[in-house]
C-alpha cells in the first residue's frame, strides 16, 4: 500500500509508515516463467511493481545515505492471491509466497544509468488490455525511505529485493474485481528497466 491512488481504489487509509511483509525465497523466479495456479486458487492477481536490489549491508541507515546502499533497480510482479492474503486471517505472507510469485527481471540497472526512481512510468497488460499505468511520482514513501525505515528493524544483506508497492489498476481494485486464470497472458515493465510477459498455467500434477 504504497501509491496513493493504489490505496484510494482499495479504499483503505494512506499509511502513516511503511507496511512491511515477506515473500518466500521460492517466489523468485525469471521474468517469464509461467504463473502457477493451484486448484485452492480463486483471486490470483497481479502488481507491477519497482524492484530494489541491496549493494551492501545496510543497519539504522539514514535517508540521505540509503541510496548508496542499492545495487541496482528491477521489474517484479508481485503476484498475489487475494483471498490466501485477505480471507484466511494472520499475516499477508500466505497470499504473497507460492512459488514463482516473484518474477524479477530481465535487467538489473544501476541508479546512475536510470536516473530518479521516483520518475518512472510502470504498467501492466492482460491479454493485451492495459489496466495498470502509474508512475512513481505517486509513491507515498519514496525508495531511500523505504531503505532507511526497513533497516531500523531488519539488517538488509546484498542481494535482497525489496518490493516498493504497486499503482491502482490490479484485479482486487477493479469494478467489478477481475482476477488470474490459467491461459491468461500478463505483459508488464517499469520505464528504463525492460518488460516481462507470463503465462497463467496449472500446477503440474505431483
Amino acid at each position: 500500500m504504497n501509491y496513493s491512488d493504489h490505496a484510494a481504489e482499495s479504499g483503505m487509509e494512506v499509511p502513516r509508515e511503511p507496511i512491511l511483509f515477506n515473500k518466500a525465497s521460492r517466489t523468485y523466479c525469471g521474468p517469464n516463467d509461467p504463473l502457477l495456479y493451484s486448484k485452492e486458487m480463486s483471486k490470483l492477481d497481479w502488481e507491477v511493481e519497482l524492484g530494489v536490489v541491496i549493494g551492501r549491508t545496510t543497519l539504522n541507515v539514514s535517508r540521505d545515505r540509503a541510496l548508496d546502499h542499492v545495487l541496482g533497480y528491477c521489474v517484479v510482479n508481485d503476484v498475489s492471491e487475494r483471498a490466501w492474503q485477505a480471507e484466511r486471517g494472520g499475516q499477508w505472507v500466505k497470499g504473497k509466497s507460492f512459488p514463482n510469485f516473484c518474477p524479477t527481471g530481465p535487467v538489473l540497472v544501476t541508479g546512475d544509468e536510470l536516473g530518479d526512481p521516483g520518475k518512472l512510468s510502470l504498467w501492466t497488460e492482460i491479454n493485451g488490455e492495459r489496466l495498470q499505468d502509474g508512475s512513481t511520482e505517486k509513491m507515498i514513501f519514496n525508495v531511500a525511505t523505504i531503505i532507511s525505515y526497513m533497516s531500523e528493524f531488519i539488517q538488509l544483506e546484498p542481494g535482497d529485493l525489496i518490493c516498493t508497492g504497486t499503482p491502482p489498476g490490479v484485479g482486487m481494485g477493479l469494478k467489478p474485481q477481475r482476477y488470474l486464470s490459467p491461459g491468461d497472458r500478463v505483459r508488464l515493465g517499469v520505464q528504463g528497466l525492460g518488460e516481462q510477459e507470463q503465462v497463467v498455467e496449472h500446477l503440474p500434477a505431483r
